[in-house]
């Protein structure tokens, strides 16, 4: 009798190639299966065999967009959370910790996913800094000599989102476009993973033209349509599950050209609501196909990243799978990869452990409340001035025009309605401040404080009162970065974030903790957000519109340039 290592009896299995369930028993050898065996006929001397009981088998989830960085968490903890929601196998792009500490920064991202439960593949940050120097500071920098050695590295299948997507349309002498140019060359048909909000008609085929083809951004349904139209892959976040674009999806049978992604996963969320399969649930919620929703959160995202060795339930592939009860409920019972259990309770070993370069990573000169005064270098007793207008169910922004008087050449902004925002660069390279103001649905009172500032990281503090700022910013200081709110000269909540400013080196269940309670404590403060983290996260971003806030000062995204924060 064949000796296998694992048998799966009486389940119902995902056929992909069918995309439909079939009964069958499920045999299992050197971690890849062996046979799907629809007789249920077929004896094996199995080491384990697993009664699915008419569960329902499907392959291991595969996210193919997403950045650890998003959750705060290392790796390690990472991969122990998502494992046990039946995730097997992620595609994480690390410029986050690249804006930090460069190719080091990967370099370490990778090692430090050695000892996962899951499969952790990377792709290679193409936009670090998102823009250019000039429009921010970052810690490190990835240019084409780097792309070209990340590019040798095990585990490496992809370019990362290429962010400034503007700047590539128009201009030959960036790395990014250095290195599409190799890679037409060497390497043709590697996988790009592009980032192009509003991109349409000739600017969209510009895009498409360096060999882009990849999208995962909110869009509108003409945008949508577009990038599926012209041959992109379309990776669909939480967000962009709208009616209309699901729709459009389903009834053109477009499941080919698309895949389920997470791309930012809170560690809060993650704990409370599950990673990928979220977003599938979802999806399914509104209407997508069990069985095409399954398709496309398991074989569409592996043949996107040329995985070829899984995604599917076939002989010789990958034994990633996970049993459930219901097909349209994406709670696993059980989850194995290659061939074994992931155990879903937290594992308790030590993770990880960076360079201790990285546990000192801000880098401030003295700052003292001199620093929270912004100079008006004019006569006028009042004056126009640019400030960020936050909104509740986006990230973009808009530019909103607000009169503030001048008292001794210093803007007077209290009574404005707006917060006073800075951003001070920590990566200790110049010292820059730049100033802003914010308005719109952000805070009310008090003042937050950040390191987690995409993407260039830098330290964000925003607020009502200049002395709390300040003792924010020292608080981050001390800590060696971390996210905080303050008010009356007290830290409300807070979470460490020791690792480049960036990362916690805690579980999810702490982590996750300390995330909502800086959450909470942001809407008590008035912040209206449908994630007030993420849009407070996101007002440093220069590649996302409107205008936003660097140690460079303002940045008019559209125009990819800083402007005067006083017209």
């Amino acid at each position: 009798m064949e000796s296998v290592s694992l048998l799966i009896r009486n389940a119902k299995v995902f056929n992909t190639y069918l995309k439909k369930f079939v009964p069958a028993d499920v045999s299992v050898k050197d971690g890849k299966f062996y046979y799907i065996d629809r007789e249920q006929s077929t004896l094996f001397q199995a080491d384990t065999v697993l009664d699915a009981a008419g569960m329902y088998m499907i392959p291991g989830l595969v996210d193919i967009h997403m950045h650890i960085e998003s959750s705060m968490m290392t790796p390690g903890p990472f991969g122990n959370c998502v494992g046990a929601y039946g995730v097997t196998t992620i595609v994480s792009e690390p410029h986050e910790m690249a804006n930090v500490r460069g190719v080091r920064g990967i370099l370490e991202m990778i090692s430090a996913a050695q000892d996962t439960p899951i499969d952790i593949f990377y792709g290679i940050p193409s936009s670090v800094p998102s823009t250019d120097e000039n429009l921010e500071t970052t810690g490190g920098i990835i240019d084409c000599s780097a792309m070209k050695r990340l590019l040798k590295e095990k585990g490496v299948v992809c370019v990362g989102e290429i962010m400034n997507y503007r700047q590539v349309i128009r201009e030959n002498d960036l790395e990014i476009t250095k290195f599409l140019e190799y890679l037409r060359k060497e390497h043709p048909g590697y996988v790009i993973e592009g980032h192009c909000p509003s991109l349409l008609n000739l600017n969209l085929a510009r895009f498409l033209y360096l060999g882009i083809d990849g999208d995962h951004t909110e869009h509108t349904l003409e945008e949508v349509k577009q990038r599926i139209e012209n041959g992109m892959f379309f990776e669909i976040q939480d967000k962009m599950l709208k009616p209309e674009v699901l729709e459009y999806i389903c009834s053109n049978q477009l499941y080919e050209y698309c895949g389920f992604v997470t791309d930012d996963t809170m560690a809060d969320v993650l704990h409370e609501k599950g990673q990928l399969n979220y977003v599938v649930q979802k999806a399914i919620e509104a209407g997508f196909p069990a069985e095409m929703a399954i398709y496309c959160a398991t074989y569409t995202p592996s043949r996107r990243m040329h995985l070829y060795d899984r995604g599917t339930i076939a002989p010789g592939k990958l034994a990633d799978f996970l049993l459930l009860e219901n097909p349209a409920v994406m709670k696993p019972a059980y989850v194995y990869k290659r061939g074994v259990p992931i155990a879903a309770e937290e594992r308790g070993q030590e993770f990880y452990r960076f360079p201790e370069d990285f546990y000192q990573s801000v880098c401030l000169p003295p700052v003292t409340l001199e620093d929270f005064r912004v100079p008006a270098y004019t006569d006028k007793e009042e004056v126009t001035v640019r400030a960020i207008e936050v909104h509740p169910d986006r990230t973009q922004t808009t530019e909103k025009l607000v009169r503030m008087p001048v008292r001794d050449h210093m803007l007077d902004w209290k009574g404005s309605g707006c917060l006073l925002a800075m951003v001070l660069e920590r990566h200790g390279k110049n010292g820059n401040i730049g100033y802003g103001f914010i308005t719109g649905s952000c805070l009310k009172a008090g003042t937050v404080a950040t390191t987690y500032f995409h993407d260039h990281h830098n330290l964000f503090v925003a607020g009502d009162d200049p002395e709390d700022m300040l003792i924010a910013v020292r608080q981050i200081l001390e800590r060696q970065g971390g996210l905080l709110t303050v008010r009356g000269g007290r830290v409300l909540a807070e979470l460490a974030l020791p690792v480049c400013g960036i990362l916690s080196e805690k579980g999810i269940r702490d982590t996750a903790l300390g995330l909502k309670k800086v959450r909470e404590s942001l809407e008590e403060l008035g912040y209206r957000h449908n994630n007030p983290i993420m849009s407070l996260g996101t007002l440093g971003l220069p590649v996302s519109p409107a205008l936003k806030l660097t140690d460079k000062g303002l940045v008019d995204v559209t125009k990819s340039r800083v402007v005067p924060l006083i017209l």
